[in-house]
């Protein structure tokens, strides 16, 4: 949706940054965070959409506000942007805005006319800045991070304001189907988990004459893996009886290398919180590489991935069209013999939760849920009826 090729394949004036914005650095510390009061925005709200998430909104004090603005106070139309470990995520400062930046944060203010803020904001995203910015990557021995000192000397390529409003104003329009699509998938996966949990955790799934099985006196049996009550017929299955389950490599991570679109890994910042795999940030390498880290699993759609060190449990679907490798940290998990979408419930549900608390490995450093605590899963099959 962000590739303005329609745009760039006009008549266009290329401008050095630096003579059309101001460009801002963040302050490099972090206050101690209140309850309430001004806004610390830091990176955690903006999503990989590059849009402003309240819900992830800090707080500080007006004293510390007075000191976090002292380089720079956020206005609407100020284009935030991350540019050091967590790469690519920009957003237009809201009206209102009441707050500062964070750490790793810097700003661009358009002090030209000839430049439409939104035009800017969507360039920023296109996969022509995209690639830009990544051949001009710091890599650092902990992060990764962009020169905001060099910034000012990037060049962006501009066409007629009018046409700059133009296309602005359609991928708009396009961001705001996207969004009201998310808050549709949103609570259709909510009323799937009500779903789920009323009938394979409560029970109360319909019985022969359309009513609450357990409420209504359903036979039931005790089921001593799980330690409660479960229907008869019900059965309890080891993982490795459903499922294929795959290892990573554990060798070093491979170099980052662009040759095509398909040769690339998934790491563990693109599985989501809420179980799923976000694909804007692909990690490239070599084809050589890719047919290394490929020979265990070559993982495709409605496959598994659990992360198994630092947000250790959490796990991510793999959708449609995707076949990629997986990298360090990451176990596979391949459906074989239960329904995908059933499978991903019962992930996400109650059972799953005990299982990972049970199941943790405690490290000298961090708790891990590797590979062996993954084939100890037991997963809840309702009978065929």
């Amino acid at each position: 949706m962000k590739n303005l090729e329609h745009g760039l394949n006009m008549e266009m004036t290329k401008y050095r940054l630096g003579d059309i914005a101001k460009i801002f650095d963040g302050p490099h510390a972090t206050p101690r965070k209140t309850e309430s009061g001004p806004i610390y925005l830091g990176v955690d709200a903006i999503t990989e959409d590059c849009k402003i998430n309240p819900s992830e909104f800090a707080y500080l004090s007006e004293n510390d506000y007075k000191i976090w603005t002292k380089r720079v106070v956020p206005q609407h139309k100020d284009i935030v942007f991350s540019y050091e470990a967590t790469l690519g995520r920009y957003a237009i400062i809201p009206e209102d805005f009441y707050g500062c930046l964070g750490r790793r944060l810097g700003l661009v203010r358009i002090i030209d006319d000839r430049v439409d803020y939104k035009w800017l904001y969507y360039f920023f995203q296109s996969p022509q800045w995209t690639n830009f910015i990544k051949s001009h990557t710091i890599k650092g021995s902990t992060v990764n991070r962009i020169s905001v000192d060099e910034m000012p000397s990037y060049e962006i390529p501009c066409v007629a304001m009018s046409e700059q409003k133009k296309i602005a104003a359609a991928l708009s329009a396009l961001d705001d189907k996207i969004a009201l699509n998310k808050k549709m998938n949103q609570k259709l996966e909510a009323m799937a988990k009500r779903l789920y949990d009323y009938w394979f955790v409560q029970f109360d799934f319909p019985d022969e004459n359309g009513r609450p099985y357990k409420t209504s006196g359903g036979p039931m049996t005790h089921n001593p893996t799980l330690n409660r009550e479960i229907p008869e017929g019900w059965i309890v299955v080891d993982i490795n009886n459903l499922c294929d389950v795959v290892d990573c490599l554990h060798s070093k991570k491979p170099d980052y290398c662009f040759e095509n679109e398909d040769s690339y890994l998934l790491a563990l910042e693109n599985i989501t919180k809420e179980g799923y795999i976000d694909l804007s940030e692909k990690y490239y390498i070599s084809n050589q590489d890719f047919k290394e880290w490929t020979s265990r699993i070559c993982v495709k759609e409605n496959d598994f991935l659990f992360t198994n060190a630092g947000r250790a449990g959490d796990m991510g679907m793999v959708p449609e069209g995707v076949s990629c490798a997986i990298g360090r940290n990451i176990t596979a998990v391949r459906p074989k013999n239960v329904n995908p979408w059933y499978l991903r419930c019962f992930f996400k549900s109650l059972y799953m939760q005990e299982q990972i608390l049970n199941n943790l490995d405690q490290g000298s450093f961090f708790m891990s849920f590797n590979v062996r605590s993954i084939k100890k899963l037991q997963v809840l099959i309702p009978s065929k009826k």
